[in-house]
């Protein structure tokens, strides 16, 4: 069995006093692709925000690579190698596409393995390669999209935390992000996403979790959760 990096146990929440997230459970294993789907005010976002440090539990615990990180900064956790790709996306807009990038690299002071990684996230994205000295505020939500993952891979994660990356986006982009998400995962890179997209995150993933009103009420192997019949009729439209 692989290694457990990521272990959340009997996480809570709270908003002022109401309870977001009221006891979640739940693990992701070296090498897997792991989805948190849900509907929107389920507590995903929240979730993903208390393991990431910018905000505080209520109760509960978060263990990454076998050790606590409870309240630990963000800044601490990108340098244990749990980076975080923000719903919204969270781009410098007034700096250009290839600082962006230098930027997610800001932990690192291998020149060498930094440019070489600049030009990984470029192959990945030749339409920023295209616009490497264009300001990020000025692309489209796709493209923003797109650099919000690259600047996320310049610190060379263990895990990747993709917390609804195909909101907003148009077919296409939403294909193309898709596509993203399976060749980082392919690389070796542990994913944790989080999609209202229940179907195509559920087609990509290893393992599911569903959460409902801060509960996680139901998991198991992605594939046999795309044909039951409770999660085709809540998620998938059927």
């Amino acid at each position: 069995m692989a290694q457990t990096l990521l272990k959340v146990s009997g996480l809570k929440v709270a908003y002022g006093g109401i309870q977001a997230v009221k006891g979640v459970d739940f693990e992701v294993r070296e090498g897997e692709l792991v989805t948190l789907i849900g509907s929107n005010g389920a507590g995903k976002t929240t979730t993903m925000k208390a393991i990431t440090g910018t905000l505080p539990l209520a109760g509960g615990d978060i263990e990454y690579l076998g050790r606590s990180i409870k309240g630990k900064g963000a800044w601490d956790l990108v340098r244990q190698g749990l980076a975080m790709v923000p719903e919204g996306r969270g781009v410098f807009t007034r700096m250009t596409i290839t600082e962006n990038l230098q930027m997610g690299a800001h932990i690192r002071n291998d020149r060498a393995g930094i440019a070489s990684d600049m030009d990984k996230v470029f192959t990945i994205f030749p339409r920023l390669k295209e616009r490497r000295d264009q300001l990020a505020g000025t692309m489209s939500g796709g493209e923003q999209q797109m650099l919000a993952m690259g600047r996320a891979l310049m610190s060379r994660p263990k895990v990747l935390l993709l917390d609804e990356p195909s909101m907003g986006l148009s077919p296409l982009m939403v294909d193309k992000i898709f596509e993203v998400v399976r060749e980082v995962y392919a690389q070796g890179v542990t994913v944790l996403l989080v999609e209202q997209n229940a179907s195509r995150a559920l087609q990509i993933a290893d393992r599911g979790y569903v959460m409902e009103s801060g509960l996680i009420t139901m998991t198991g192997e992605a594939r046999q959760m795309l044909s039951d019949p409770k999660v085709r009729a809540a998620y998938l439209g059927e």
